[in-house]
């Protein structure tokens, strides 16, 4: 239990008295003392969660400098809502198993290792490769991604496995200011490539009984549980029923927070009732963090900002919010940079390669997207959406 001194001051009140009536009181004999009392204590922690940092060609091509690949510089501008957490999450659409299998794009991607680097100086510390570009290279790149995360320290990674002991035994937890944070992700689609029939442990597929069991044996060994999933239709800004359902079934299962991917465009967020009687806060589709896709959506994503409160009676979500990124890149395509939206300016925006493309995109298409979709109003059809058409999926 907390102590806690406290300074009180009690006022000795002395009534000065006459024949008739009171006329004031005399506090020159005020008293002041200190008191330890005991305090419920209260622990405090912060997550932020990016979404899907979908490295394209021109992405790493552009960052090719003095015969290295230098990504920094992506993430200068958003570092410093990163630093200051004490856990930060981002989806890593791609996989990062090393030179010998080739670096290449859509549809089957595989990006230079230094981004892992880059990724962890900026600040991330988790990270998720539970997607749906998971199996692009096969098994054995899958390894290969995970050997090279071993000699990245401070990181820890989600979704795919060595064996099946090591996907049963460890499990992600972290512990920081008396708080611990359980982990686990999962992906509905690895595009159609199966996984190794020697290794059906190698990718955390969204198969809802393994879910159930794994959440379930994850639960009480946390005091709040994370659950990343990819799921959800690509350029959609409202959840389908599959969502629906899965969340739905995450709720059951008491899970605090869903952190959803996929769809590459921004989706709501939402709260869901759990069986205990506490609430489930879901975002639906962080959107893409960076990436070289071209709808003007797509080049919007979200960060979200989660901050708890542990007490006695246990941990909750304290605050919740997001604060929207845009992905800004030159029209010779280079250049890429992720700003937040409440800094990113007109003057940004008219060197960016959307608006050689389309002039009359402005800033405040992207500020009444991020309006409309957390202010709880439907999203109303955008014909600017479907009149670029993307020329990378």
């Amino acid at each position: 239990m907390r102590r806690t001194k406290l300074i009180f001051t009690f006022v000795i009140l002395t009534v000065l008295s006459s024949s008739t009536k009171n006329t004031g009181y005399d506090i020159s004999n005020s008293q002041s003392f200190s008191v330890e009392v005991s305090e419920p204590p209260e622990d405090y922690l912060t997550i932020v969660a990016a979404g899907d940092n979908l490295f394209h060609e021109e992405v790493y091509v552009s960052s090719f400098k003095d015969d290295t690949y230098y990504f920094d510089s992506i993430y200068e501008e958003i570092k410093p809502y990163l630093e200051p957490a004490d856990i930060a999450f981002i989806n890593q659409e791609t996989i990062l198993a090393g030179k010998n299998f080739g670096y290449s794009s859509y549809p089957a991607f595989n990006t230079p290792q230094e981004l892992g680097h880059s990724l962890a100086a900026a600040g991330f510390d988790v990270i998720c490769h539970a997607n749906n570009h998971v199996m692009d290279k096969g098994g054995r790149a899958v390894i290969s991604t995970l050997n090279f995360w071993d000699t990245v320290p401070g990181v820890s990674i989600l979704g795919i496995h060595k064996s099946q002991e090591s996907r049963e035994t460890r499990q992600v937890i972290i512990e920081k200011n008396n708080i611990k944070t359980g982990f686990l992700a999962y992906t509905c689609s690895t595009n159609g490539v199966p996984l190794p029939k020697d290794m059906p442990y190698l990718v955390s597929l969204a198969d809802m009984e393994i879910m159930a069991k794994e959440i379930d044996t994850l639960r009480p060994l946390c005091d709040f549980l994370v659950v990343s999933i990819h799921w959800g239709n690509e350029y959609q800004h409202e959840p389908d029923k599959s969502q629906e359902k899965m969340s739905l079934f995450l709720a059951e299962h008491n899970v605090d927070l869903v952190l959803g991917h996929h769809p590459h465009v921004l989706q709501p967020y939402r709260y869901f009732p759990r069986t205990d009687g506490k609430n489930m806060l879901c975002y639906y589709s962080l959107g893409n963090f960076i990436s070289a896709q071209d709808k003007p959506a797509t080049l919007m994503g979200g960060l979200a900002y989660i901050r708890l409160k542990k007490t006695e009676s246990g941990t909750a979500i304290e605050q919740a919010g997001i604060i929207p990124v845009v992905t800004h890149f030159a029209p010779d395509v280079t250049g890429f940079k992720v700003y937040p939206l409440h800094s990113y300016t007109e003057e940004l925006l008219s060197k960016h390669w959307l608006r050689w493309a389309r002039k009359d995109v402005n800033l405040k298409y992207f500020n009444l997207l991020a309006d409309t979709l957390f202010s709880g109003e439907p999203i109303q059809y955008n014909p600017m959406e479907d009149e670029i058409h993307g020329r990378w999926k």
